[in-house]
């Protein structure tokens, strides 16, 4: 997948001191699926009203030198009525070539470039699941994943200090190993 690689810093020429920078997308995949609908046929009996619970989370790996694997994990509770009508959750994964970046930078390309590669593609897929289910379509709205990084750095920094989390921290982004994004929450998704 050739034309997907991207030069980070296509203005400096070679031998100009600076390290070759590359990200690219070798492959992108699911590695999980899950979708139950536990009361059905019942549901379909019922008026559709349904109360959406959707998180997200994601991790990385090293997989070899310059390459890493990426897994974001999209989960979608629907209940009505405190009966679950369907639970749906894709681990929607990928293969990313990432060379000449480091520490902080690296962080922030495995927790805000990647996730942001492989979200329409898990959004795509509940989507999907969800409609051979039988019910409406789940269209879940974009993430800013640069936002929820954001509010974990903030949310660790606070806690490092004094013990206490920021007041304009967002409550949806919780702390977590630096190969695990903090994008776990309780957002409504309709």
């Amino acid at each position: 997948m050739a034309e997907n690689d991207q030069q980070l810093n296509p203005a400096a020429q070679p031998g100009e001191g600076q390290s070759d920078q590359r990200f690219g997308v070798q492959r992108v995949y699911v590695k999980d699926v899950s979708f139950e609908a536990p009361d059905t046929p019942d549901v379909f009996r019922r008026q559709y009203n349904p109360q959406v619970n959707f998180s997200i989370n994601n991790r990385s790996n090293k997989v070899d030198d310059g390459l890493y694997e990426v897994v974001l994990r999209l989960t979608a509770d629907v209940k009505q009525e405190d009966k679950t009508v369907f639970l749906v959750e894709i681990e929607q994964a990928g293969i990313f070539e990432i060379r000449g970046i480091e520490g902080d930078q690296l962080e922030q390309v495995l927790t805000i470039a990647c996730p942001n590669v492989l979200f329409p593609y898990g959004r795509e897929a509940i989507d999907a699941l969800v409609t051979r289910g039988s019910f409406p379509a789940l269209l879940l709205a974009p993430i800013n994943f640069e936002n929820i990084y954001l509010q974990a750095k903030q949310q660790q920094q606070a806690q490092t200090a004094g013990g206490q989390p920021a007041t304009d921290s967002a409550p949806a982004a919780d702390a977590a190993p630096a190969n695990e994004s903090p994008a776990d929450g309780g957002s409504d998704a309709h």
